[in-house]
């Protein structure tokens, strides 16, 4: 019989629970956000130039945790969309400005809901609970 290692067993990982209910609350939203033509990672991208209406390639990915190998073809899609432009920087043309058309912030109207709705499905966390682990989360996060 193969030699069992306690630390390799699936039950004993704490990345396994967080990449599986990563998976299933980012599939949670593809009923809302297909039928925009969006992906989940680009609807977090537009939810950044909501806010900031533009920013470069590096700080958006600072902000979503993503290398500029995954925001490129991301940026190009969404540019060829409507919703974004990106425009090198006339004090540094290594550095790619992405920021939101008019478009882009029209589609702000048809995302307005999701986080209602999404709200609405429930959790089996109660708000105390979710409150705890949104801070541990971004305890974990931000001690990289």
């Amino acid at each position: 019989m193969a030699k069992k290692y306690e630390q390799l067993l699936l039950k004993n990982q704490l990345c396994f629970p967080l990449y599986a209910c990563s998976r299933k609350i980012v599939g949670s939203y593809t009923p809302y956000l297909k039928p925009l033509g969006l992906t989940y990672t680009q609807y977090v991208v537009m939810m950044v130039l909501w806010e900031q209406e533009s920013v470069n390639v590096g700080q958006l990915g600072e902000i979503l945790k993503l290398d500029a190998g995954t925001l490129t073809p991301l940026l190009k899609r969404l540019e060829k969309a409507g919703y974004v432009t990106r425009e090198r920087s006339k004090e540094d043309e290594r550095i790619t400005i992405i920021s939101i058309t008019p478009e882009g912030e029209a589609l702000k109207e048809k995302c307005k809901d999701i986080p209602l709705e999404m709200a609405a499905k429930g959790s089996p966390l109660s708000e105390k609970e979710a409150k705890e682990l949104y801070r541990l989360l971004y305890l974990f996060l931000d001690g990289e």
